[in-house]
């Protein structure tokens, strides 16, 4: 599918002495915008008031904006790696505001259908397309530290409900001034629809300013003084090259989707949730010592560990090893889970604590994960296969939501929770992530058989360039 000249790829060539660390703002600038649906939890009580919705009902929302996420990016990874980021994130930009005024215009009109249509499917597509954009840009860029060019990538998608979080209290307290975020008040429905249609203005803004300053290095580019045989050689590391098309076919692949699916759904579901969840772990009777402004902080600081950890632990990666990194996600997340199940309630600082740490770990895999299909796959399409990965966040966010929202709705009603109703779906995340920390440890060197000949990765690099 052909793009108009000024968003293709051969316009957005960089030329001599064009400073690489101008692009990681465009990248930030695209993710903390579509970082928002981190923020959902701010006025999930409301939506549940407003459409009269169980939680589970309303939590489809948030599930259906993820799993187009990964269905776009899947469908689209090639699309990306072909024609450029500028194309990607203009595109991305048009699908996510367009699903914000959709979203608003269900939302008025009391259509949940709407919202559905408009933040789930619609927005969703601009975000698995906007999620994308840059990865595969900024690891060309910076190919003497993947680990550190994906963690600056990703890291503003789990730091947009740092931003969004706060400015929707505020941004619904001036649109309904009975709300004033204290425990008791919530939203009226007329409040989050106006919501909406600001944070869609706004942020079309941000994201075409990404669009129209990102730059891709020309063919041939490396930084100064660098060499590819500086790398240090490590057991998974490739310098090889497989295509999309085969490493969906290589074991490695698959065992890397599930450690993904298992790493996001223990995570996705304490984030979707985050905000009700503090207060009812701290409930007195009919109310909780955690005020509503506080929970709210509370999602805000659960962005900065999110957004935190996909620098840290990403970059660490690139001194310990993609493999080891993941040792660590995946079995010190257990020992949390555990420990957030059985005393998380016992102090509000031992619950902030927990929760944190366990969000860094979220969003240090999702933002070590590129580096991980770099370092198996080479770097020929690794947006593509980054892309198709990505349909295990799809599926995550179907079953993390819904295991936590599931077993909630069988324990209680909304408001009345206490920690207790939550420890069933604690364990499960155990579970889960003990299944991750096997598939991780299986993982090994992708087999020279689906490497691609190495005349075929340079022509095929030309063609993308001359297109």
């Amino acid at each position: 599918m052909a793009v108009p000249s000024f968003l293709a790829r051969e316009r957005i060539v960089a030329r001599p002495g064009f400073n690489r660390w101008l692009i990681p703002p465009a990248a930030l600038a695209v993710h903390l915008c579509i970082g928002q649906a981190y923020a959902t939890s701010v006025y999930k009580a409301a939506l549940v008031s407003h459409f009269e919705a169980s939680l589970t009902a309303i939590g489809i929302i948030f599930s259906i904006a993820i799993v187009m996420l990964g269905l776009s990016a899947a469908l689209f990874g090639t699309w990306v790696d072909r024609n450029g980021p500028r194309a990607a994130m203009f595109t991305s930009a048009c699908f996510w505001v367009t699903g914000f005024l959709v979203g608003s215009l269900g939302i008025a009109t009391d259509q949940l259908w709407l919202l559905y249509l408009g933040y789930g499917v619609i927005g969703g597509i601009g975000l698995g397309i906007g999620y994308i954009s840059p990865v595969s840009t900024l690891i060309k860029w910076f190919p003497d530290r993947p680990g550190l060019a994906t963690g600056m990538a990703i890291m503003g998608f789990g730091g947009g409900a740092l931003i969004a979080s706060p400015l929707s209290r505020q941004l619904m307290n001036w649109y309904d001034p009975a709300y004033d975020g204290t425990a008791g008040t919530t939203p009226s429905g007329s409040a989050v629809a106006q919501l909406f249609l600001t944070l869609g203005l706004v942020y079309l803004v941000f994201m075409m300013f990404g669009a129209f300053i990102v730059r891709v290095p020309a063919e041939g580019w490396k930084p100064a003084g660098w060499e590819p045989s500086m790398v240090k050689h490590r057991e998974l590391v490739t310098t090889a090259s497989v295509s999309a098309g085969n490493a969906i076919r290589t074991p490695q692949f698959w065992l890397l989707w599930v450690v993904l699916f298992c790493n996001v759904t223990a995570g996705i579901g304490i984030l979707e949730q985050a905000s009700p969840m503090i207060q009812d772990f701290f409930r007195d009777g009919d109310t909780s010592t955690v005020a509503v402004t506080a929970a709210a902080g509370f999602v805000g600081l659960l962005s900065l560990f999110n957004m935190g950890g996909r620098f840290v632990w990403s970059t660490t990666s690139d001194f310990i090893g993609r493999k080891p990194i993941y040792m660590v996600y995946l079995g010190v997340g257990m020992i949390l889970y555990v420990l957030l199940a059985t005393v998380g309630s016992s102090a509000t600082w031992v619950f902030v604590i927990l929760a944190a740490l366990i969000i860094s770990f979220y969003g240090g895999g999702f933002a070590t994960v590129p580096a991980y299909l770099r370092d198996l796959f080479g770097t020929y399409q690794v947006g593509a296969i980054h892309g198709r990965l990505l349909t295990a966040w799809s599926a995550a966010g179907v079953a993390g939501p819904l295991i936590v929202n599931g077993v909630l709705d069988t324990q209680g009603t909304p408001g009345e929770l206490v920690a207790g109703n939550y420890r069933p779906a604690l364990f499960i995340m155990v579970g889960l992530l003990a299944v991750g920390f096997v598939a991780n440890l299986l993982i090994k060197p992708v087999a020279a058989r689906w490497h691609e000949p190495e005349h075929r990765t340079t022509t095929s690099v030309r063609e993308g360039a001359a297109r």
